[in-house]
């Protein structure tokens, strides 16, 4: 059974096409990295996933619901975090997350799993406007996390970070995958993080997919790695380098 399923979704702004006929399908407990250039459409593909947009045509179901029928039954079920989510900075990090949880009629005892889960136990007392990038975006995953969610969609959540800070989240989203009780849709332009934390892998450009699959099957002679699967796709580099290889 698929817990997802992307029916040849489209989606136009005016005369661009932002997503033309994408379709695919994810299993529970599975994490998967949406990969492509800017501008390929992954942004407005996920938002429809996420029931923040609508699709034109097509079908988007969840557990075999729709957002237009059963819109706040999926909303327990999903969790979100964006790339620059932003707190009021006079609340505490335990503050924060007490308010979210009460969006969803949760207690002080989830507010401390999630505080435990994402290591913010030496910071629950600190303002939100003193956190570093690192810890502002663990307090992001951890509301993200607050309703234990099925779903979680993740867009760029190390963008702008260090190396040892990435580390951690991806510490933090390891455990999550051995449990095996989340599904991750992952939006990044790290190669290796999509390596790293991914068995799905999906590469869009101009609105379509272009590849899909786990990363071993994908690979190649021609692609020994993610970045050159991806280079020899799209024609681009990831974001971040300044080559710029045809395929």
């Amino acid at each position: 059974m698929y817990l997802i399923e992307v029916k040849n979704v489209c989606k136009s702004f005016g005369h661009v096409q932002a997503v033309r006929g994408i379709s695919l399908a994810l299993r529970p407990g599975e994490f998967a990295a949406l990969l492509g250039p800017n501008g390929a459409g992954k942004t407005t593909t996920v938002e429809m996933m996420e029931g923040l947009r609508k699709p034109d045509s097509g079908e988007i179901l969840i557990q075999g619901k729709t957002w237009r029928k059963q819109e706040k039954e999926l909303r327990r079920i999903i969790g979100l975090s964006l790339q620059e989510t932003r707190f009021t900075e006079k609340l505490t990090v335990r503050e924060t997350l007490r308010l979210f949880a009460s969006f969803f009629r949760l207690g002080n005892g989830r507010v401390s799993e999630v505080i435990e889960l994402t290591g913010l136990g030496e910071k629950q007392k600190s303002m939100t406007g003193t956190l570093s990038g690192g810890q502002r975006q663990r307090l992001a995953l951890a509301v993200a996390l607050l309703n234990t969610p099925q779903i979680l969609f993740l867009d760029e959540p190390t963008t702008g970070l260090d190396p040892h800070s990435r580390l951690d989240l991806w510490k933090i989203l390891r455990n999550l995958k051995d449990e095996g009780k989340t599904t991750l849709i992952l939006t990044t332009h790290y190669m290796e993080e999509a390596e790293s934390l991914c068995e799905h892998i999906i590469i869009i450009s101009d609105g379509k997919i272009l590849r899909e699959g786990r990363l071993e099957d994908l690979l190649d002679e021609r692609s020994r790695n993610l970045e050159e699967l991806f280079i020899n796709l799209t024609g681009k580099a990831p974001e971040g380098m300044n080559t710029l290889i045809n395929p």
